[in-house]
């Protein structure tokens, strides 16, 4: 089963960690926490890797839907936003929503899912719009 939602861009990292987080308040999600990994693993471990950092994106009207209908569903809420290195471009990617339903077999979270796919999809699309890249 795949669990997530994958784009490519061809542009450089911070424009791409910058146009990620505006197409993720475009659809109502707000940022809540920046994981640099990169910097972490070499302060950490002295360990070289590409850039990757980890957004923890939160629409807190979805998260509250999916809080109410199970109250450890925030072990799988679809909040974490991957933007990393991929050879010579930039993958954006998000944990796909519907597997909150695949895992937990709640049907009572199947509503949200599809509206938190919805909007999340919406934001990788605007990220590889024809004139998203106009300018990088």
């Amino acid at each position: 089963m795949r669990y997530d939602r994958t784009v490519h861009l061809h542009t450089d990292f911070a424009t791409a960690v910058a146009r990620t987080r505006g197409a993720l308040a475009e659809q109502g999600f707000g940022v809540l926490t920046e994981i640099d990994v990169t910097a972490t693993l070499k302060a950490k471990l002295d360990h070289d890797m590409e850039d990757y950092v980890i957004l923890g994106a939160c629409n807190p009207p979805l998260a509250h839907r999916a809080l109410e209908s199970d109250r450890s569903i925030g072990l799988l809420l679809p909040c974490n936003v991957v933007v990393r290195r991929d050879g010579d471009r930039t993958a954006v990617q998000a944990l796909d929503p519907n597997t909150m339903v695949a895992l937990t077999e709640l049907d009572a979270l199947r509503p949200v899912a599809e509206e938190a796919t919805r909007r999340l999809d919406a934001a990788l699309t605007a990220l590889t719009a024809p004139d998203a890249d106009a300018g990088s």
